[in-house]
């Protein structure tokens, strides 16, 4: 499945849910389907800073594919992550790096973050960009 059908995939699931309680039941549901992540990747260069809770992001290459593993210790935390996850995961570099997060605002998730959780998903998807072009510019090498 590409990349834009899994946006689209994610917004019809998303907008047949008319308030922000449902989207909120939904997005924890994604972060309970998320592999659970091996406690020997929870380390502190995996940490994604810049994040209230802690949110781990551990990236892996495999045949120009970038894969993520991520784990939270907040709940909804952990849904915005595995959304992304979701999202951006067995893409290559190029996919990550032209496809922005706007879909999150156009399902409604952006609107009802508080500050703090707002700055963590811009931290989330920064980091998730910064390790596609790392893997990008090794690609090259």
């Amino acid at each position: 499945m590409s990349i834009q059908q899994t946006i689209s995939q994610i917004k019809e699931s998303f907008q047949v849910l008319s308030d922000w309680e449902d989207r909120y039941k939904l997005l924890i549901e994604l972060g309970k389907d998320l592999a659970p992540l091996p406690e020997d990747k929870k380390l502190e260069k995996f940490k994604v800073k810049g994040c209230q809770s802690q949110v781990w992001l551990v990236p892996e290459q495999r045949e120009g594919l970038i894969y993520f593993l991520a784990d939270s210790d907040a709940i909804l935390v952990k849904g915005i992550i595995g959304l992304l996850v979701k999202v951006y995961s067995g893409r290559t570099p190029d996919e990550i790096l032209s496809t922005s997060p706007d879909f999150l605002k156009d399902v409604g998730i952006t609107e009802h973050l508080s500050m703090n959780r707002s700055n963590g998903l811009a931290a989330m998807m920064k980091q998730i960009q910064l390790y596609a072009l790392v893997f990008k510019s090794t690609q090259k090498a």
